[in-house]
């Protein structure tokens, strides 16, 4: 580790250590400076205190991923700190570390609905839809109706017939959405997340099965999506593919009308779904 390395290292640590309250951590008695003390911060670290010194000090050595982890955890650090703290001990940043969505904000989830005409998904890596807007669910399928965990897009694929017959040549589809999936799941470091999933679908289609032995990875970052609709006959959608910023876990994909006039009547079906569901709740 360079000179500056480790004394971007040392400024960081030091300054996240000073913005901890020692009193929310159990330690008490009077403080000539702020935030822990790094004794403390080796305790919290399970690390030698000479040895977190060093580092603050900027001397030392370069740390392990193993004890930057420690030092991660001990001084409460985000995801993004993290990664930065990687970045100034090692000069990478970390191995991925999977964590689930259950949901998105409410600004997200406003963002997506004002795209009135252009069906809006929100998944996980482990493609569970988690948020759609209301175009998303006149065109592709109403995920309001399902329970959470049916929400998976490979299910939909694999096990929905509904869902087969609006696909145009659903082969190749099929083929592109598994080695994209493996991709997703790999990437985010949720391999072992996914695995009772893909055992699951394994048994379930054997379409499902050799695909996914044969190790395809793909990537999906824009296309183009033939569907055929049972109320707007069959139209095209070109996708583009987002990630969610500050979200790893999650991922924005909009589907676009190449007609203007498909766009209109998305708009009109989605306007009469929503004024049938105020109908309902009267």
């Amino acid at each position: 580790m360079s000179n500056t390395s480790a004394g971007s290292l040392a400024a960081f640590l030091k300054d996240r250590r000073t913005r901890l309250d020692p009193s929310s951590f159990g330690f008490s008695g009077r403080r000539r400076t702020p935030g822990l003390r790094r004794e403390e911060v080796a305790q919290r670290a399970n690390i030698s205190p000479t040895w977190y010194t060093w580092l603050e000090q900027g001397r030392g050595g370069a740390p392990s991923a193993d004890v930057l982890n420690r030092i991660a955890k001990g001084l409460l650090l985000t995801e993004a700190e993290r990664e930065h703290l990687f970045m100034l001990g090692l000069g990478r940043p970390p191995e991925v570390r999977y964590i689930g969505a259950d949901g998105v904000s409410p600004r997200l989830q406003r963002l997506i609905d004002t795209l009135e005409a252009s069906p809006a998904l929100i998944k996980t890596a482990t493609w569970d839809v988690v948020a759609w807007n209301r175009a998303a669910q006149v065109v592709m399928t109403d995920y309001s109706t399902l329970p959470a965990g049916q929400r998976n897009i490979l299910r939909f694929m694999f096990l929905s017939p509904t869902i087969r017959a609006k696909q145009h040549d659903w082969e190749n589809l099929a083929r592109f959405v598994v080695g994209a999936f493996r991709a997703d799941a790999a990437r985010a470091g949720a391999v072992s997340e996914v695995a009772q999933l893909v055992e699951e679908l394994c048994s379930a289609s054997p379409e499902f099965d050799a695909l996914w032995r044969e190790n395809d990875v793909l990537s999906h970052g824009d296309g183009t999506k033939r569907l055929k609709h049972p109320e707007l006959g069959d139209i095209e959608l070109e996708y583009s593919a987002f990630a969610v910023d500050g979200r790893p876990d999650l991922s924005l994909t909009v589907y676009n009308p190449v007609d203007s006039k498909v766009a209109d009547r998305i708009r009109d079906l989605a306007r009469r779904h929503k004024e049938r569901e105020l109908d309902l709740s009267r």
